[in-house]
């Protein structure tokens, strides 16, 4: 069976907005068009509600194309353990206290044994000096950590 990849808003953002003029957004666009049309295929994608709800927000007709970009894929739910784990990720400082959509999204995906969590949220998520202290809240939780990366860093297998 495939691995699982939960999807986060932001390359689901990237993937459908209108081609940027700035060179390092105009990147992420064209990787993240890369990773979904290509490499997507090896892994088994899964989303959940609040990605949903993110995509809704906004733009109507930018709100459209993101939701139809995520339609048919597998919704994971939120459960009082998920939002647990998300309170101990900001109690705990491996997320900042105003970034706790981010610490969902992370507590989402280890609570469903989720393998990557796919994002371009690089302050919050997909952070190098964040990464070790998300890491051990979780695991001190009985929980692994999905493997948090870019699409760029998920292309090659």
């Amino acid at each position: 069976m495939s691995d699982t990849v939960y999807v986060e808003t932001s390359v689901i953002s990237y993937l459908t907005s209108r081609p940027s003029r700035e060179v390092i957004t105009a990147a992420h666009q064209q990787l993240t068009a890369e990773w979904w049309s290509g490499a997507r295929a090896s892994f088994r994608p899964v989303i959940s509600q609040l990605v949903i709800e993110e995509a809704s927000l906004g733009d109507p007709e930018s709100a459209r194309r993101r939701l139809e970009a995520v339609a048919g894929l597998p919704v994971l739910a939120l459960s009082g353990t998920g939002r647990e784990l998300a309170r101990a990720l900001v109690d705990e400082l491996a997320v900042p206290p105003a970034a706790v959509a981010d610490a969902l999204h992370i507590a989402i995906a280890a609570e469903n044994g989720v393998r990557y969590l796919l994002t371009w949220n690089c302050r919050h998520i997909a952070n190098a000096s964040a990464r070790p202290l998300i890491e051990q809240v979780l695991r001190l939780r009985g929980y692994d950590a999905p493997v948090l990366c870019t699409p760029e860093e998920l292309m090659e297998r």
